[in-house]
């Protein structure tokens, strides 16, 4: 399957915005593995800020990012969201609640726990009333977004924001489910577009592959301790224009592979 990676977005430790984060992947700057300013959310109403969770914030800000690199109206792109186990804040939160004496979980906080919460919000922000869905995947969650969003590229839907978010678990989750940075990165996929910045050619592979790494320590360790950070190597690619086959992880016995084709050697093929 072939797409076009119109525009990308990215918040995360180190990682503020794409204009700030290419200087990053490409060795300009070095990566400080500081977390970033909580993301504001102007473009929700004010009701709305008060009420989203961590996630939500991270999720939408990343396409917020997305959208600052296209001409697009958001209305009229489909959306693909993606995260590795909900809402870690919010589950952990309803969980007090039902350990406590009280027992009466907020209806805000059931209606913030819901896997398509993001989606929603993303709505609301944008007006959006184009298609949208959200899928899990554990630690493979990049990988599946990938496929569900290039795959509806490739089957009639002319542009698609993919957008995968997993934020830090608090304690006692972090335990058993050990995120300890919070991130989320967005890419506006198309069918074709002059000024992309480059093409992908997307495989399903049967067969478990050694996932691509990053060369950097500091970005290694981040990929490694966020699922949706596994996305990392091919935003790097994309940042230094590598030519590249990349390789991520997908369920037990698979995997994705990913061509990266500069701007100007897969375009309109």
């Amino acid at each position: 399957m072939r797409c076009c990676v119109e525009s990308i977005g990215i918040v995360g430790p180190g990682l503020n915005g794409w204009n700030a984060s290419r200087e990053v992947f490409n060795g300009a700057q070095p990566h400080l593995s500081s977390a970033p300013p909580m993301p504001k959310l102007d473009l929700l109403p004010a009701t709305e800020r008060r009420r989203t969770s961590t996630t939500v914030k991270y999720a939408l800000t990343a396409g917020a990012d997305a959208l600052a690199g296209t001409s697009r109206a958001a209305r009229d792109i489909a959306t693909v969201f993606a995260a590795s186990s909900g809402d870690g804040e919010v589950l952990h939160e309803i969980c007090a609640t039902l350990a406590s004496s009280e027992r009466q979980v907020s209806p805000m906080k059931f209606h913030n726990s819901v896997h398509n919460a993001a989606a929603g919000y993303w709505s609301i922000a944008t007006g959006a009333q184009i298609a949208s869905s959200s899928v899990c995947a554990y630690d493979w969650s990049f990988a599946a977004g990938l496929l569900e969003a290039v795959a509806q590229v490739n089957t009639g839907c002319d542009a698609m924001l993919l957008i995968v978010a997993d934020v830090a678990y608090p304690e006692p989750l972090r335990t058993a489910r050990p995120i300890n940075d919070s991130f989320a990165c967005a890419l506006l996929l198309s069918t074709y577009s002059a000024t992309s910045l480059c093409t992908l050619e997307v495989r399903f592979e049967v067969g478990a592959r050694a996932a691509s790494v990053m060369e950097n320590t500091s970005l290694e360790a981040l990929r490694k301790d966020n699922p949706s950070a596994r996305a990392l190597p091919l935003l790097a690619a994309i940042a230094r224009r590598d030519r590249v086959r990349l390789t991520f992880d997908y369920l037990h016995d698979a995997s994705v592979s990913v061509d990266v084709l500069p701007n100007g050697e897969g375009n309109g093929q």
